[in-house]
């Protein structure tokens, strides 16, 4: 008997492969379309695609022949994405909701809901690789996702499939062309997971209040102008200061949320952005028994940012990575992503650097 995959089909190419790839393999491929969003709340009901993407799924599967379900993760979504989301950013943190997303739909409530309904594994296209319960990167480093990953458990990978870890994205494209798939040119999405392209500030306003403070030179301790609001700023921005007359633009370096203060430094290789030290709220290791002092570390702050030798101590309840060379702009709320070699050991999120 074939082993059953339900794949995770979002309307765009690399999950339409990802099926394409295991049905000629042999499996017993069933396509599933994820709906965690359609809400009008938040004022951005025209920015939504859910209803295109759908309609591409549909079609994906009818071109591939297999069946087509539909799970509704809606209230999931809002409940663990979206409520963090705003709540993060009312403190002053700057949350990853794809890392999220990940941690508690994908790989979790869709894995649930699919070995209810027969499943032996579940697969998505996601650039990665999986093997043994462990984590590693993509062969394109270019579109490698296992940073957006690391809050996987080992159960977790141990029931999932990445067909395309091994592939580049133009051996995705051509593979797409050749199975005669419609969405062989379509574009990859952009944007809040499920959501779309929206603008950040106008989505946090639909729960934030706008509130108007001085935004401060650091390094002068002077004003030098008014923001609507520190919660909508992160660490290392430039856009949306909107404070002209500088040798060299401002960037967000520090925010004082009890008195709605924005502190800004001019230049982007000033000292005030560049830390060394980053300290974790908390930590997390894809298989439990790994000991990080053993091994030989690596990690990195953002999405798509090169790995740089770290070293990790454990101080009281701290957890500590010290880097050999100063990260730029760590934000609190965002992901340090810890490697060995190319294997994926876990992370956690960045609380304070220094």
């Amino acid at each position: 008997m074939k082993n059953k995959v339900f794949v995770a089909i979002s309307g765009g190419v690399d999950s339409a492969v990802a099926a394409a790839l295991l049905k000629k393999d042999g499996w017993d491929v069933t396509g599933v379309f994820m709906k965690n969003w359609s809400d009008l709340e938040y004022g951005i009901r025209e920015q939504c695609p859910w209803e295109k993407d759908l309609e591409d799924t549909l079609k994906i599967c009818k071109e591939l022949n297999i069946p087509h379900k539909t799970y509704n993760f809606e209230k999931e979504y809002r409940e663990y994405i979206l409520e963090n989301f705003f709540n993060e950013y009312e403190v002053g943190n700057t949350p990853n909701p794809d890392v999220l997303c990940n941690k508690y739909i994908k790989f979790d409530k869709f894995l649930e809901k699919a070995k209810e309904d027969g499943a032996d594994y579940i697969a998505t296209g996601h650039y990665s690789i999986t093997k043994n319960g462990k984590l590693y990167k993509a062969k394109d480093s270019n579109k490698d996702q296992t940073y957006f990953l690391y809050r996987l458990s080992k159960e977790q990978l141990e029931n999932c499939i990445f067909p395309l870890g091994n592939l580049t994205k133009d051996e995705v494209r051509n593979i797409a062309r050749d199975s005669s798939l419609s969405v062989a040119e379509k574009k990859d999405s952009q944007g809040l997971c499920f959501i779309g392209k929206v603008d950040i500030q106008d989505f946090l306003k639909s729960r934030l209040p706008e509130k108007e403070g001085e935004i401060i030179d650091i390094q002068k301790n002077k004003a030098v102008g008014k923001h609507n609001g520190v919660w909508f700023y992160t660490l290392g921005q430039r856009h949306g200061i909107c404070i002209g007359g500088t040798k060299e633009p401002y960037f967000v370096a520090e925010k004082d949320i009890e008195n709605n203060i924005l502190y800004v430094i001019e230049g982007k290789k000033n000292k005030h952005l560049w830390k060394n030290t980053i300290v974790l709220k908390d930590l997390h290791l894809i298989d439990k028994n790994t000991d990080l002092n053993k091994c030989n570390l690596t990690a990195t702050i953002r999405y798509r940012s090169p790995d740089t030798q770290v070293h990790f101590q454990k101080k009281n309840k701290e957890y500590v990575f010290k880097f050999k060379e100063k990260q730029w702009a760590p934000a609190p709320g965002q992901s340090l992503v810890v490697f060995h070699k190319n294997e994926c050991l876990g992370g956690g999120l960045i609380a304070k650097a220094n």
